[in-house]
């Protein structure tokens, strides 16, 4: 057997690297057998605005071109979670979405599958009569008001009554649209919601609270959201804004 001589120099050299190899070990306290890999116990966040990027969907979607505002799409995202995590959506897979800070004389419903990521319907719709001319600015809740209420609402069964095809129509907010069914705040077609009248004089007409539609879209729309879809109706109304909870949440 050849010996091999290690030199004292060498020897000390080894014991350097030993020493600081050891001394992170030292100072941890932490026994070197005994460690184990990180799990990680956080699952995935949902879809909502703060995880996702409302923003990306925003552009995937490209919302911007059809004109909705991202703050809209943005607020309409964070309700559609907060609902569906309180179990009041059935369907998950329709957002649809009424942006008031629009005028009357532009498409401002937006009905997107976000399963299939695809806007679905985009065209006019109608605010309340008192809620103003061109654009809704003054909103409420209380009956006979014949204006508009915001926030978040389900939609519901249908039927038909005086203006053909309509579907029912639950708020969601307390204070804000709750009284919708007292109200008889439905969604449904209107002669006057059609870009003839906008050529006359710059405004669709107006309903007594409802978002009226095109009649020759009501029913393709209404059967596509009913039953337990999520509908947000937005404004830049600071009132709004600060008191909805679901915003807020």
């Amino acid at each position: 057997m050849k010996i091999v001589k290690v030199s004292k120099v060498q020897i000390a050299f080894f014991g350097i690297v030993a020493c600081m190899l050891h001394l992170p070990l030292a100072f941890s306290g932490t026994n070197v057998f005994s460690l184990k890999p990180l799990i990680n116990t956080h699952s995935e966040a949902p879809l909502a605005s703060n995880s996702i990027s409302s923003a990306k969907m925003y552009d995937s979607l490209k919302l911007n071109i059809s004109g909705l505002s991202e703050e809209a799409f943005a607020y309409a995202l964070k309700g559609f979670e907060y609902l569906k995590l309180k179990g009041k959506i059935n369907n998950d897979h329709i957002l649809s979405i009424v942006d008031f800070s629009r005028p009357s004389s532009q498409k401002r419903l937006f009905v997107i599958d976000l399963k299939n990521y695809k806007v679905l319907f985009n065209t006019y719709v109608a605010h309340g009569q008192k809620s103003g001319a061109a654009m809704a600015t003054q909103f409420s809740n209380i009956p006979d008001s014949y204006q508009s209420s915001l926030g978040f609402y389900t939609t519901s069964s249908t039927y038909n009554g005086k203006n053909g095809y309509s579907m029912h129509l639950e708020g969601m907010e307390l204070g804000i649209n709750d009284k919708a069914e007292e109200r008889a705040i439905v969604m449904h077609g209107a002669p006057y919601v059609n870009e003839n009248i906008i050529h006359d004089r710059g405004y669709i007409g107006r309903s007594w609270g409802c978002p009226a539609v095109p009649e020759k879209l009501n029913k393709p729309i209404i059967d596509k959201i009913k039953n337990g879809s999520c509908l947000f109706i937005f404004s830049e109304n600071n009132k709004y804004l600060h008191s909805s909870k679901i915003i807020n949440s």
